[in-house]
């Protein structure tokens, strides 16, 4: 009954897609063409031969696998690699890899005829689903074909457990066709065998993994320009982040005259919004993409994707954002990495596990407005403990293509 209701809450979406679809390319959140792909229009081809499909909602997930993705390419006994997300951001980060075998198509509405067309065409040996990516049709979809789901760097957080403990008997029934599980914390691994999943085992969690093919392509003259300055950044900032770390800027500012702060919004396409707000306070702002000189600037904001590791090379500081407002938080690691001290709101509990990790390493400190950033951030010297951030990134790497080249090898047997 559970499941039938599902479906007819996705044929009341169904109905309104062309309104949501026309709103969200308005909001240029929907690739104008591509966008087909969700309603099972393919543009791709389906290669001859064995096919191991990744899925994950959107950048986050996404970028956690390209280095099992670069290790999969390079296996003879995989023909074809497809992943899927929901984002137009996952999609526009993909295209800069130069993958031999691998694809990207967006996931389909998780509506039974659709799901049933996109396993009939993909025809995949096995499924990899990422996160917090559970879909009702589709894992029935592939228990039927009976083709092995695996669900990677799992996360079910106490609230989407209560939530799916409320339709008991239906949530049973939809993680019953999970095969395999891997999840990224001790809790979710609690959670997943309450939700009577198989074969769970905790390996560690994605996010560690460094991404050693997303080369930073930085411009040295611009890090020429900027090390005339002191500088700190402000990356993966949400709605009204941006002016809270700007007026954390202006009180800086009074006993620093040579202070740029970088700010690296999550989403660009709020950019407009974002200069409007801040030349509202006073302040000086210039875009990356316009490459205008640095002089008497006091805002500089990139609006343009994947290039954040490029600026954490160039400071000692970095607030990441999604943390004061009620989100959750974002990634903190690839900061990390390269020794910056790490400023966060207190709403982490997306990676409260990766925090506490932080902070035994002395990495982490929360803040909660301008004046505390401003009071925490520190232009001296990067923290050492760096090293073991990456090493444990390796050691996750290594269990986790370990674990996957079992299951891949004995689905591709059975196939």
């Amino acid at each position: 009954m559970e499941f039938i209701i599902y479906q007819l809450i996705i044929t009341l979406t169904l109905l309104l897609s062309p309104i949501i679809i026309s709103l969200r390319i308005i909001k240029n959140k929907e690739d104008k063409k591509r966008f087909l792909e969700k309603f099972c229009f393919f543009s791709k081809t389906r290669k001859n031969g064995k096919l191991i499909w990744f899925h994950g909602s959107s950048v986050g997930e996404i970028m956690s696998i390209i280095p099992i993705i670069k290790y999969y390419e390079n296996k003879s006994a995989v023909d074809q690699i497809l992943i899927t997300s929901s984002t137009m951001s996952s999609a526009n980060i993909l295209n800069k890899y130069k993958f031999k075998k691998t694809i990207h198509q967006f996931f389909p509405i998780d509506f039974y005829f659709m799901t049933r067309k996109f396993l009939n065409y993909w025809k995949p040996t096995i499924a990899i689903f990422l996160e917090s990516e559970i879909w009702p049709s589709m894992f029935t979809g592939l228990r039927g074909k009976k083709i092995p789901l695996v669900l990677l760097n799992a996360r079910i957080t106490n609230k989407s457990f209560n939530k799916w403990y409320l339709i008991k008997r239906f949530a049973q029934n939809i993680f019953n066709n999970i095969n395999y599980s891997y999840p990224q914390n001790v809790e979710t691994s609690r959670y997943l065998k309450k939700l009577h999943v198989k074969n769970v085992k905790l390996i560690g969690n994605l996010k560690f993994i460094e991404n050693p093919y997303d080369k930073v392509n930085f411009n040295k003259n611009l890090i020429k320009k900027f090390s005339h300055y002191k500088v700190w950044v402000a990356a993966s900032t949400h709605k009204d982040e941006e002016i809270i770390c700007a007026i954390a800027h202006k009180i800086l500012k009074k006993k620093i005259k040579n202070l740029i702060t970088i700010i690296i919004p999550r989403h660009i396409n709020r950019v407009e919004s974002i200069i409007s707000k801040i030349k509202n306070l006073g302040l000086n702002i210039i875009l990356h993409s316009k490459k205008e000189k640095l002089n008497n600037s006091d805002i500089y904001l990139v609006d343009t994707y994947g290039e954040s590791r490029g600026f954490y090379k160039i400071t000692k500081t970095v607030f990441l954002g999604g943390s004061i407002i009620k989100h959750g938080g974002q990634n903190p690691l690839e900061a990390a990495r390269y020794g910056a001290k790490i400023l966060h709101g207190k709403n982490i509990k997306n990676f409260r596990d990766i925090y506490k990790y932080l902070k035994k390493l002395n990495f982490s400190k929360s803040v909660s407005n301008s004046k505390q950033i401003a009071q925490s951030i520190n232009f001296d010297s990067l923290n050492k403990n760096n090293s073991e951030v990456r090493k444990k990134g390796k050691e996750i790497l290594k269990k986790t293509t370990e674990e996957l080249n079992i299951l891949i090898k004995h689905a591709i047997q059975k196939a």
